[in-house]
């Protein structure tokens, strides 16, 4: 054979001409099975004497000694690979072996020369150990080892069985295997068949299944293990010390194809190991009578009689049930020929019949697949399985054909129905149909064995009516499969069927009342239920209840949008379940309905724990009244902690409080005070009529003490903002008789006499209280206090004081104390007092007072005359200064300039002013005009052209004179007023050299 390194090493698939595909997107109708040709892109000299596939790897032997191992998934990749001797030598190769990993080839020709090949090799080695062995079959490890082969099993044409550990190796001199022990021998012909794995339920033990043509042996034990791993037989123990289950045929005349197969890996399953061989496959064992195939169980009740047990659960195919073979003029053969090769795939065994591959679903033994891939008479080298891929392969000395598999398992779940299987046919269903015919047989079946809760479950996923088996577990008095059902349904009802959902859900709650009093009943009743015959017991009663109650309580959470609270209201209360009512209520979130229920009960902290828990401001001002009666310590701890409160809509539950608890409650202790001073003091509330509220609560109080609402008016007064209505507030305080806070409300209006003769009226009404240490009573030392405030309105001051000093003079502690007491205002004089003393009043008891008035008055007459004579010698001087004006000269110097036009000042009229500044006369008029206003200006040019042009003559000539003279010289341009007005004014003109100015 020659291979082109230039030809694309590619192989194609290439339909069947028998079958005509149909639309690729229905995989339903598509055949199972379809061998499909592959068609080569290179030529091939010498035909196929075997081959093998695994783990997308396929191997080919030509009868020349080549062979060729292909990687599927890389299409270009072949390594063409030699024996180390020619098939002169060695003979020719006659069976492949290739391990599911794809790892380790073990290839043997027929004069008994065996090899073995690494993946990562291109240069078989001899295995010298088993020279002269016939292999026929080979058990890899369970564990699917890649470096080495571990302890593998050969079964050998002489019936011999051999143990042996194949480690690759570059030495020379070094053999492959480490060692080679014969470990059995089945004494009935060659090894056809041999399998190993390691039990699930005893992982230390080990099975191995050995077949031959007529036997079938079940071995399962422990292994032995010797020190280091490859140094010895670890299933010499196993074979030495356990005795095989056995199944045998009858035997035939003549030979007939006999082999041993497994099932492959479920797809995507991770890869073997010896901790995943749980996993129970199926095999099939081909012998003269037919194909026996069953599960390879992996545990047993009893696991010494394992093997026994499995061959008792194995089905034997005959082959007379296979279609009959036609023959070349299309009649049916008498005799059927025996069957040639057999695999398994995941649920079908395909067996090839003198070129026919047939598909036998394993599980009824039906025909799902019939074609004659190959003309009568063509020599096959048999079917082949990819354990690892799922890929099945039929292989000729010529051809190649790929069993391509589609939707296998489309038909199981039917067959698994009409076997009862029926959890097995719900895994295999796969469309909604599938599923819901599945269940549907399920429920029903389940029914006919009494076991409503399972058949609830199963016909909840159904489609079947929902009258019928409401019905029907309502006959049967199956409240409780009757739940399990509407709880079903109501999950697989669509969310836009509201009525629907919401009459399920409602149906549930009452089936979830009747429950839970069924079983209160049956607690509370223990001691009859004890005579009579009941299929729970009370105790058993007692611990079902919490998980009743539990199933209750997750439905209401998981379904609440689909209760209308309103009738699930009526449900729970028509049971009597306070309980239940109260979780509902709390899971829709009706705590309104909460609150209320145990407001009406009484339960007063019970309702402030669902109030805690609330952010709702409405809620508050709906339930503050009552529970500010009851418990209204905790009700003000709440409020305080609530920001969004409207203080002003509590006013009417705080006020309510304060008329209950009037009288019994100080002010430190009443909660309505406290809350009204954290509004004002905290929330810092402007609000009015809290304000409002705090004075009048304070007001009405029946202590007689004010200092605590005197002292909130004086805080009021020191932030300089009043919130409250100080007309309300004085009205409050002058109809509880609070006199202070109203004397203060009277200062903060700016009433002060109001408040005084306040004061002074209920003194005089006996309202004085203690001595005030002066004399005095608190009252009288209030008014003066409040007589003091006027401060720089001395009259204002004066006029109060006077008030008070009536009041004081007309009470009776004696004139010399009175006197003391007003001489506080400094204004009052003794005359001012004398009006106030009675008639009868003796001289001698403020003669001094008199005294030093007249003393007083005396001086300041002195002062008044030193006074008069010091203006008198003022207005003298002023005339003297008035004369001497006219006398006034100043001095100019020959050289002096004019300040403006800076020409000599004696060339022209001139004026001088007192700060030495001088000016021209026609320069100054200049400089004037442009400071004054407009009205001057023009008066300024009307008197220089009258008199320039002489018009007047005379004395009106001489008053324009003085009047031009009084307008232009007036003041000094440079330091009167006039120059302060033009400040504004640049020190550059438009007109001139701004380079002047440079520094």
């Amino acid at each position: 054979m020659s291979i082109s390194a230039t030809t694309a090493m590619l192989m194609s698939l290439e339909p069947s001409s028998g079958y005509a595909a149909g639309p690729r997107g229905d995989d339903s109708q598509l055949p199972i099975f379809d061998a499909q040709k592959v068609q080569l892109r290179f030529d091939i000299s010498a035909d196929f004497v075997t081959a093998q596939v695994a783990n997308n790897v396929l191997i080919l032997a030509l009868s020349t000694g080549r062979i060729l191992r292909f990687d599927l998934d890389n299409a270009e990749d072949i390594d063409d690979i030699d024996l180390p001797k020619r098939p002169a030598e060695i003979g020719v190769i006659r069976r492949l072996f290739l391990d599911p990993s794809a790892s380790h080839l073990i290839i043997s020709t027929t004069l008994g020369e065996n090899f073995y090949l690494h993946t990562q090799s291109r240069q078989p080695k001899a295995l010298a150990g088993l020279k002269g062995v016939q292999v026929e079959s080979i058990a890899w490890n369970p564990s699917q080892p890649t470096a080495s082969t571990r302890e593998i099993l050969v079964g050998a044409a002489d019936g011999n069985v051999y143990e042996t550990y194949i480690e690759p190796t570059t030495e020379f001199y070094r053999r492959q295997e480490r060692f080679v022990r014969n470990v059995y021998n089945a004494q009935d012909g060659p090894v056809v068949g041999l399998y190993a794995d390691v039990l699930s339920s005893r992982p230390e033990t080990r099975r191995v299944m050995l077949a031959t043509a007529h036997k079938l042996l079940h071995f399962m034990g422990r292994t032995g293990r010797q020190g280091n791993e490859g140094s010895g037989s670890i299933y010499a123990k196993l074979f030495e010390g356990e005795t095989p289950a056995v199944h045998e045929v009858e035997r035939t005349s003549g030979p007939a194809p006999s082999s041993l197969v497994v099932s492959p890996d479920a797809p995507d399953s991770p890869p073997s190991t010896l901790d995943s061989q749980g996993v129970e496959r199926t095999y099939a064992w081909l012998t003269s009578q037919g194909i026996f195939y069953g599960q390879l169980i992996t545990s047993a009740a009893d696991p010494a009689v394992l093997g026994r047990q499995l061959f008792r659960e194995s089905r034997l195919l005959p082959s007379a049930k296979l279609p009959p073979v036609q023959t070349s003029g299309g009649r049916s053969r008498t005799q059927q020929p025996p069957i040639n090769s057999i695999i398994l795939t995941q649920h079908h065994i395909l067996a090839l019949v003198e070129g026919r591959l047939t598909g036998i679903n394993r599980l009824d033994e039906s025909v799902v697949y019939n074609q004659q891939v190959l003309d009568p008479g063509t020599s096959t080298l048999g079917l082949f399985a990819d354990h690892q891929k799922n890929t099945y392969w039929l292989f000729t000395s010529t051809e190649i054909f790929e069993i391509i598999v589609t939707d296998e398992s489309r038909d199981v779940w039917r067959v698994l129905l009409q076997q009862g299987k029926y959890e097995e046919a719900q895994s295999f269903a796969k469309t909604a149909e599938q599923k819901d015919a599945v269940a549907s047989m399920t429920g029903d079946h389940l029914i006919a064995q009494g076991k409503y809760s399972e058949a609830a479950a199963v016909l909840g996923r159904s489609t079947k009516a929902f009258e019928d088996v409401a019905l029907t577990l309502i006959d049967k008095g199956e409240q409780d499969a009757l739940r399990k059902y509407l709880l079903m349904k109501l999950g697989n009802l669509p969310k836009k069927a509201v009525m629907q959902r919401m009459m399920v859900a409602s149906w549930l709650v009452e089936l979830f009342m009747a429950k839970l009093n069924q079983l209160d009943d049956t607690i509370s009743t223990k001691a009859e239920l004890t005579t009579t015959q009941t299929t729970v017991s009370a105790a058993d009663t007692q611990k079902q209840l919490p998980g009743v109650r539990k199933e209750y309580q997750d439905f209401c959470t998981r379904n609440k949008s689909d209760l209308d609270p309103k009738t699930v209201y009526e449900i729970i209360s028509s049971h009597g379940r306070e309980e239940e009512l109260l979780f509902f209520a709390n899971v829709v979130g009706d705590y309104n309905y909460v609150i209320a229920y145990w407001v009406q009960r009484g339960r007063w902290q019970q309702a402030m724990a669902v109030l805690k828990k609330q952010t709702d401001p409405e809620m508050f001002y709906r339930y503050s009244s009552v529970l500010m009666a009851h418990v209204a310590m905790d009700l003000t701890e709440v409020l305080m902690r609530q920001p969004d409160l409207d203080a002003k809509k509590l006013i009417p539950a705080l006020l309510n409080y304060n008329k209950v608890s009037e009288g019994s409650v100080s002010l430190s202790q009443n909660q309505a005070v406290r809350y009204l001073l954290f509004c004002v003091n905290h929330a810092n509330s402007e609000e009015p009529a809290v304000h409002n509220t705090l004075i009048s609560l304070y007001a009405a109080h029946p202590s007689k003490e004010e200092s605590a609402l005197l002292g909130y008016l004086q805080t009021q007064a020191d932030l300089h903002q009043q919130h409250y209505d100080a007309d309300f507030a004085l009205r409050l305080c002058r109809g509880h008789r609070r006199v202070q806070s109203c004397v203060h409300i009277y200062c903060a209006m700016g009433r002060y006499a109001e408040a005084v003769e306040l004061a002074l009226k209920y003194d005089d009404d006996g309202e004085d209280g203690a001595d005030s240490g002066k004399g005095w009573g608190r009252y009288v030392e209030l008014a003066a206090d409040v007589a003091d405030r006027p401060g720089n309105d001395e009259a204002l001051r004066k006029k109060l004081w006077l008030k008070v000093a009536k009041k004081v003079i007309g009470q009776s502690k004696g004139i010399k104390s009175a006197i003391e007491f007003l001489k506080r205002c400094e204004s009052l004089r003794i005359e001012d007092l004398i009006p106030f003393f009675p008639d009868f009043v003796v001289i001698d008891d403020f003669k001094e007072e008199i005294c030093a008035a007249l003393e007083d008055y005396s001086r300041r007459i002195e002062e008044l005359k030193r006074e008069m004579d010091e203006s008198a010698s003022t207005a003298q001087h002023i005339k003297d200064d008035i004369k001497a004006l006219d006398q006034r000269y100043a001095i100019v110097e020959p050289g002096e300039r004019c300040w403006k036009c800076r020409l000599p000042l004696l060339m022209r009229q001139f004026f001088v002013f007192p700060c030495q500044h001088a000016f021209h006369a026609d320069c100054l008029g200049e400089m004037v005009m442009q400071s004054v206003g407009m009205g001057k200006e023009k008066r300024i040019r009307e008197l220089r052209s009258e008199i320039g042009r002489g018009v007047a003559m005379g004395k009106r000539r001489e008053g324009m004179v003085r009047e031009l003279d009084g307008l232009v010289a007036g003041a000094c341009v440079l330091c009167s007023e006039m120059a302060v007005r033009m400040i504004d004014e640049p020190f550059v003109t438009t007109g001139e050299d701004k380079g002047e100015w440079a520094v």
